[in-house]
Formats: C-alpha cells, structure tokens, sequence
C-alpha cells in the first residue's frame, strides 16, 4: 500500500492541472480499492461540485451541486470526518442526485480533503453490494487524502489563475508588510541547469551566441561590482568579483566554449560542464570545495538566461515589478536593481529567514509560501500584492487597482507624518521615555534620515557580512566593516551580535546540515566550537571601537552558564592581549547575551553576575516556547508572539532582570510592530529595537498613548485566552485613540 500512495501522490503532484489530477485520481483509487466507483468533490465557496468521478454518469461532472447541509458528502465535509455505510439508502442523510445515475450503489465510503484547517474537498468510493469498506481500506483513503491536500489545494490556485484571472488568486504568509502594485517578474522558474543534449548545427553560430551571454553576464557582474563598491559593500563585492573570475578562459568559460567546439549547442554545453563540475565538487570531502557548487550553479544559470531569454534584465526605469521566485536569498536580492524592485513573492523560505529580515530592512512588501505560483504563468501580468493580508490578487479588476492606489497614497501620507517626528524623543503622554534601536546588518541600511533618528543600534548582524563573503573574513576585513558602522552611527551605542549562523542563516562556504538545525549546532555553540573564528572577531570588534564607548557585545543562542564562562574567557583573552600589544587604552565594552533558549530565564541569577545586559530575542524565543517551527509555512499560523503564555514569560523575564540588575531589551520582530511595542512598554521594557522601516511609526505612536492606559491593557491581554484576542484588545484600543490607520 506504501508504494501505491506514493505513485498516486507523485501522479497527482506532477499533473499540469486540476482536471487532469483528479481524473486521474480516480481512476487510481478506484483500481487500489478495487471497487466500482470513485469520485471527487471539490469545495467551491458554499457548494460541493461533483469534479471527477469514475463510475457515475460523466455529463453530471459539474452538474451536480450540493451545500454542505445536503446529502452524505454534505455531511462528511461539515463534520470534517470519514464516513463508511454498508447501505447509504438507510442513513437520513442519504439525498439521491438522478443525474449521476448511481442508484445501483449501497456501500458508501468518503473522507475530507483539508489543507491546513481548510476544507477543499470529498473523495468518495462506492459498491452496489452492500457491505462495509474494511478499516484497511478506511485508512488508505484517509492517508491519501491527507498527502494530497497540499497538491490538490495548489491546483485549485492554479486553476482560478488560468480560468478567471480576477482577485485573490494566491494565498501565502506575510514576511513584510505592505501594499504594491506592478507587473510581475518570473526568475527561477524557467531555468534549470537540466538542459537537452542538443546537437549545434553550426558550430560557429553557437561560439558566437556563447561568446554574447558570456560578454553580457561578464558586463551585468561587473556592473553590479561598481555598483556596491561605490557603497562600499566590499562583502557583496567579493561575491560578484569570484563570479566574474569563473568567466575567464582558464576556467569555466573556456571549458564552455571546448564543449561547443566538440559539436553542441551553447545551451547543452553550458548544462554538461556545469553539471559535470557540480557532481565533482559535491562529491568531495572537504565542506569548503565541496560548496564551491553552488558557484558553478549559480553562474550556469546566470549564462543560460543570457541565452535563453536575454531581455529578462532589460526593465523600463520608471516601472518597478515585483520578483516572483522560487527562493529568494541575499546575492539575488543584492544583485536585483532596487529602484526596480516594488515586491517579493516566494515559494519558499520562512517568516524570519534572513531573505525575509532583509526584505523588512529595505521596506519591501513580501510573501512566502505561496505554492504553484511558479507553475502558474503570471510572468508579466499586473498584480496586487497585499503583504499585509497574505494575498496576491492576478489580473484584478480596474476598480480594484484604484482602491489599492488609494490605500498606497494614503500609507505614503501617513509615513510623511511619522518622518515629520522621527527626531524626536520617543516619550509617552504621561512622560515615559522609550529608546528606540534600529536592527541593521548592511551598511547601507545605518546611512539613512531613519536611521539618524534612532537611540542607537540595538542589534547589528555581523552575520550578514560573513553570508555576503565566499569565505570566512579576515580581521581587518571585519575591522573595516565595524569601524565604518560606528562611524555612520556617530556616536551613539552599537550592540554588535557575534556571529550567528546556522538554522535559516547558512553560510555558503561552511555548509550546516543537520535534521533540525534551528535547536542545533548554531549561535554560540558554533563560535565555541571553533574559538580560532571567535578570537577573530571579537578583536576585529574591540580594535574597531578603539577608545569608545560605542560597542556592547552581544552573544547568540546561549542555554547554560558554562558557555558564557567560555565565552567570557576567549573574551578576557582577546581583550588582553590587545591592551597589552596594541592600545593601552583600549575601551571595556558591555557583554550580553541573547535571551531565546527559554531554559535561560531560571538563571538569570547566575547570568546577572556575569554579564551587562540581556537581550530578548522575540522569534527565536516563540519558536522555542511554542514548539512551532518558524519557516515552516504548514505551522506558520501556530507562530504567535502575542500568544499569553509568550507575554507572560516576557513580563517574568523583565521582572526578574529589574531584581537582578540587569539590563533587557527587546531585539526582535515583535519591538517593530505597533500592538508589540504597545505591550511591551507596558510591561516596562524601555529599549526596543527594529528595523529602520518601524522605527518613526513606531516613534509616532509612542508619543500619543499614556503608559498607565498601556498596563491596565495589558493585564486584560495576559489573561486572554490566544494572541488573536491579544490583538483584538489592542486594535479596539487604538481604535478608540483614532490610531488604527498605523496597524495598516
């Protein structure tokens, strides 16, 4: 049975479209069960559509229609349960549907089709005999209609797409708030590596088309190295410099032109060298050369595009898209032109993946987990992308798009009003001062008006530097980059994290694969690890600050005392041998540690004896509390920050500092938002950090609430049953304030 699942789900899986997939699963079923009818019902609104069937009558597919309240199938989909009778006839639900010529069946077996708490449809089998279906049987079609909810339902987005082409065609989850409007731009979905062996029928035409994609990719690379050396991102720089040098004739580029010359077309000579090298590399033991594959991948793909559809990058100036993409991560978002840029749509990748994080920074709305949208052909169709909502509307009407236009002028106005206060104190009505921090990890993100108006960094990622490089930088490379941080942010304090990869945040040439990464080796597990990379960096960080009192180090992922005793160690050495080698007055920074493994919180005792400050991470810690995997899309509507348990042990853990004298802030997502940064000053945090595109709304609401209203909310939150009530509370709250327009 093991093996007919997995060819049925595979069939299914891998059909064009809906019709074709349920067709098939008919017949499919109906052969494994061995019975004489199968058929599907597909939910449409309020109505169950007879969609497929292998043994009713085939002109009622389509025709016959019932509500949920109506007959056994209506049943089975209002229960959401498995229904199995020996004699349909006898039960009172039973409703006969002449049109699908099926009174010669008794036996009646059906299960629901759900997807993530949504009903989508009934598959149902029938016998003439009266008998019962076998608990066997039961329970293959159960698992089956499970393994399938997920295809099934990215068909039915795929279908409303191709048929109707009108509002909310795609359903996915919110990354980065916003609204845009603009045509859609495919990347990813057409390329593939997995090019025919296909013949050249002249061998000096195909050198000439190589020789034009090489010439063009070896143009837009180096492009794109000007481009970020001029912002002096030398990290991104490098990436786009290795690419470049892969072009050469002693490299991959002669060995795409050696292919052609041996009789094959550019683009089969591009996919056989490519491949070739790839399995080499990836057959190698060292971790390091063995990824160097992904460079090969990367560049491939790249030169193919050339060939393949060589205008893709041609875009009118003053038309910005929005990228659909597979995946989207660091190098591609830093290599796509950003005045061009209006939206992301993924496939995959996770809330607070770091492409997620990145795409919050530079304020672009984004959605992730939006499945089929690459098999869909929307290529260069006008969307609607309401981030904020988890929707992506195809093709919408003209008095759609006006509506959305609306909404977008009215946002720009409102952020023209924050911006107008953003260097003001952030101070509540009744006088109590919150400090606002930014989150950064480019550089480019710290030279902006935003980033002038905050207290400070509360948060600067030394992971993303490490991500953008293809290997590890060395101490003056990272010495370069801090120094130029705390001189963009002149003076104020920087809370440099050490270097945090591993779960959503690889790094390219030091490969992490583990079953669960995100409770595995990651943070400062790492970094203990391998004490030669933390040296490093902690005295790049302390050379950088000098004399001043800028920096504050701060150390990821801790769970137990005895890794900040090692850390502490490493620390004190560096610390030492740099007064005594280097500069006397070198400046003492505050240590931290980030508060997300939960366990941390029942000593916070010993930890206040050992370091300055704490840091809560907000999604880590969820994640953790709530057992829910953060990038995960079929758990994602489990992850919730505002749920009461997580509240309560926020409030616990500022208690329990405040006893202990220890300083806590609040770093993650959760600071950034309105009703967040609501609760969380309430419960008496005073430094909350973000990233830049929060910061002056969150500044703006901040000076028009009273602190005393804010804690009498939240006691109510605290004994709410779930986070939607949570919110609930707050919004009718800044309702009452006429603030609701902020939630936008």
């Amino acid at each position: 049975m093991l093996n007919t699942l997995r060819d049925i789900t595979q069939a299914v899986a891998s059909a064009g479209d809906l019709d074709t997939a349920l067709e098939l699963l008919v017949k499919q079923i109906k052969t494994a069960i061995a019975t004489e009818c199968c058929s599907i019902y597909i939910l449409d609104k309020d109505e169950l559509i007879l969609s497929a069937t292998d043994g009713l009558k085939p002109s009622a597919v389509g025709n016959v229609r019932m509500s949920i309240t109506e007959g056994l199938v209506g049943l089975v989909a209002q229960r959401e349960e498995a229904i199995n009778l020996a004699d349909a006839r006898q039960h009172p639900r039973f409703k006969l549907f002449p049109e699908a010529a099926e009174e010669e069946y008794r036996a009646f077996l059906a299960v629901p089709i759900i997807y993530q708490k949504q009903l989508l449809g009934v598959i149902v089998v029938q016998q003439a005999s009266a008998r019962q279906f076998s608990e066997g049987e039961e329970a293959f079609l159960m698992t089956l209609a499970a393994q399938l909810a997920m295809a099934v339902r990215g068909l039915k987005q795929k279908a409303s797409v191709k048929g109707r082409e009108k509002q909310i065609l795609f359903q996915g989850t919110p990354t980065s708030n916003g609204i845009a409007i603009a045509h859609v731009l495919v990347l990813g979905g057409e390329i593939s590596l997995q090019q025919p062996n296909r013949k050249a029928a002249d061998v000096k035409v195909e050198l000439e088309r190589l020789s034009t994609a090489v010439s063009r990719c070896r143009n837009n690379l180096g492009n794109l190295s000007q481009r970020f050396d001029r912002e002096q991102d030398q990290e991104v720089v490098a990436i786009f410099s290795a690419l470049t040098l892969l072009l050469d004739d002693s490299s991959l580029g002669g060995e795409y032109v050696r292919e052609v010359e041996q009789g094959w077309s550019a683009e089969s000579a591009i996919s056989r060298v490519s491949l070739r090298y790839i399995e080499q590399f990836q057959s190698m033991d060292d971790p390091y050369i063995k990824e160097r594959a992904s460079d090969i991948r990367d560049l491939g793909q790249k030169v193919l595009r050339q060939l393949i559809e060589p205008d893709k990058w041609v875009l009118d100036s003053d038309k910005p898209v929005i990228l659909v993409t597979r995946e989207a991560d660091t190098t591609l978002l830093a290599e796509f032109p950003r005045a061009k840029l209006a939206g992301i749509v993924t496939e995959l990748g996770g809330v607070n993946s770091h492409a997620a994080i990145l795409a919050r920074a530079l304020g672009l709305p984004a959605l992730t987990g939006v499945q089929q949208v690459l098999a869909s052909n929307i290529d260069k169709k006008m969307v609607v992308l309401n981030a904020t909502r988890g929707q992506l509307m195809v093709s919408p009407s003209g008095a759609v798009i006006s509506e959305y236009r609306s909404l977008l002028n009215a946002e720009k106005a409102l952020q023209r009003q924050y911006m107008q206060e953003v260097q003001l104190p952030a101070q509540t009505l009744d006088g109590e001062r919150v400090n606002l921090f930014i989150n950064a990890g480019l550089l480019s993100g710290l030279a902006s008006e935003l980033a002038e108006g905050a207290d400070g960094v509360g948060l600067y990622r030394t992971e993303i530097p490490f991500m953008l490089q293809q290997r590890f930088p060395s101490e003056s490379e990272q010495i370069k980059v801090y120094a130029q941080v705390f001189n963009l942010v002149a003076g104020r304090p920087v809370v440099m994290r050490t270097l945090d990869v591993g779960g959503d945040k690889p790094l390219p040439y030091f490969p992490i694969k583990e079953d669960n990464p995100f409770l595995g080796w990651r943070g400062i597990r790492l970094s203990l690890d391998h004490p030669e990379l933390f040296l490093v960096q902690i005295r790049a960080m302390l050379q950088a600050n000098g004399n001043s009192e800028q920096l504050k180090i701060l150390l990821p992922m801790v769970s137990n005392i005895e890794e900040i005793d090692h850390a502490l160690e490493y620390f004190e050495q560096a610390y030492n041998e740099l007064k005594s080698d280097v500069n006397p007055n070198l400046s003492r920074p505050q240590l931290g540690v980030m508060l997300e493994v939960p366990a941390l919180l029942y000593q916070l005792d010993e930890v206040a004896k050992r370091v300055d400050f704490v840091s809560v991470g907000s999604n880590d810690l969820t994640q953790y509390l709530l057992a829910v995997d953060r990038n995960n899309p079929r758990v994602s509507s489990l992850f919730d920050s505002y749920h009461p348990g997580v509240l309560r042990y926020l409030k616990s853990a500022l208690e329990l500092c405040q006893q202990y004298d220890l300083g806590i802030s609040v770093c993650g997502e959760m600071a950034g938002e309105p009703t967040g940064a609501l609760l969380l000053s309430a419960m008496g945090y005073r430094e909350l950090s973000m990233n830049q595109g929060a910061l002056a709304r969150i500044n703006y609401l901040m000076r028009r609430v009273r602190m005393d209203e804010l804690q009498a909310l939240l006691q109510q939150a605290l004994n709410l049953r779930c986070g939607a009530e949570v919110r609930e509370l707050l919004r009718s709250y800044l309702a009452e304030k006429e603030l609701a327009a902020i939630l936008n």
